[in-house]
């Protein structure tokens, strides 16, 4: 199964799919990560449009099963808020009109699941994700990285979801 992770953002929207299965064995292989960039100069409906181009592109060149969007939460600036939450809101439009399952996880949650630690730092987390895709560097530019620990994310919960089906209600 293939998932693909984004982590939003205007200027830089991380992505990132992995390969991954729900048969116990903890082995995820990292198949592509990068960014969707756009220049902050130009109007922010010219960037929202470029990201949905790119975004339904990656979909389509990608063919993925699902989609994870790192969920925004209460952020101190709301300037920074805003537009996050503008990318935020076209990967998960453009995911669930593909028809595909869309899930949000905090990075608080993204953290647990792929540390254990749900205070981990950055540098944790994406030490992790090289260590779990068997990578012998950490992903660059960390926006992939993060995108990669969400789509990891993804199937470390749907695997205890589905085995304790008690837990997801």
């Amino acid at each position: 199964m293939f998932v693909l992770g984004i982590d939003p953002g205007l200027t830089r929207c991380g992505f990132g799919l992995v390969e991954g299965s729900f048969d116990g064995v903890e082995s995820f292989r990292a198949v592509r990560a990068g960014v969707i960039a756009s220049d902050p100069s130009m109007d922010v409906e010219k960037r929202l449009g470029n990201l949905v181009a790119e975004f339904t592109s990656l979909l389509d060149e990608m063919k993925p099963d699902a989609v994870v969007v790192e969920k925004v939460f209460f952020q101190r600036n709301a300037k920074t808020a805003i537009p996050v939450a503008q990318a935020s809101g076209v990967a998960v439009g453009i995911a669930a009109a593909a028809g595909l399952p869309v899930r949000q996880f905090t990075p608080q949650q993204v953290k647990m699941a792929i540390t254990g630690y749900g205070a981990a730092d950055k540098l944790q987390v994406q030490t992790m994700v090289a260590k779990l895709c068997g990578l012998k560097a950490i992903p660059q530019p960390p926006d992939a990285a993060d995108a990669l620990a969400l789509a990891m994310t993804y199937f470390m919960v749907e695997r205890v979801e589905r085995r304790y089906p008690a837990v997801a209600s």
